[in-house]
């Protein structure tokens, strides 16, 4: 018998966290910038802005580069979950939320679940997935920069590098720390 890879599905489940010494409230801070022009969660140095269509409210649409997606949930100072739209054979959604008590640490955590499908369950695991992943990690640092904490940096991998240069045409943005400051001819 033979299969059709392209109409099998392929489940995701994708989970990433980080501890936080910061209280709920500021943490949740993090959350509502998100898209914003004082962003302080989205690691705007190395990837492609996350924008939408109006501010965070149910129903913005939006993406970041060629990912989209609308806000299927929101709940100010604590989570946001976001429904993909795009690409074709993503069926599910991601979110950032915080799972802890109200005390310190604070866990904020990115939750992407979804079903694959057609060139997708290829995309994923080769191109999508592994950008996804260090783009969250990017997340974390930047969000640690943004609350005063020591930044954790997870290096991309290899494999990402490559994929960046790619996509770049050969002129990939490097990995910037949060708050890496350029220097000028007038600092030079």
């Amino acid at each position: 018998m033979k299969r059709n890879l392209f109409k099998d599905t392929m489940k995701v489940l994708n989970i990433h966290e980080r501890e936080l010494e910061a209280s709920f409230s500021k943490v949740g801070e993090l959350i509502d910038s998100l898209a914003s022009q004082r962003d302080r969660l989205w690691p705007i140095r190395s990837w492609p802005r996350m924008e939408f269509d109006r501010p965070l409210e149910i129903g913005a649409r939006g993406g970041h580069g060629p990912i989209h997606y609308f806000v299927e949930d929101y709940t100010q100072g604590e989570s946001i979950r976001f429904c993909f739209t795009g690409p074709k054979g993503f069926d599910g959604f991601h979110e950032f939320d915080i799972v802890t008590a109200l005390d310190k640490p604070v866990v904020l955590r990115h939750t992407l679940k979804m079903n694959t499908h057609g060139l997708a369950i290829l995309s994923w695991p080769l191109v999508i997935g592994p950008m996804h992943d260090a783009l969250i990690e990017d997340a974390f640092a930047t969000a640690q920069y943004s609350l005063g904490l020591t930044v954790k940096i997870q290096p991309w991998s290899p494999w990402v590098k490559i994929l960046r240069w790619i996509f770049s045409g050969g002129k990939p943005r490097p990995q910037l720390p949060p708050g890496h400051q350029f220097k000028t001819d007038m600092q030079a």
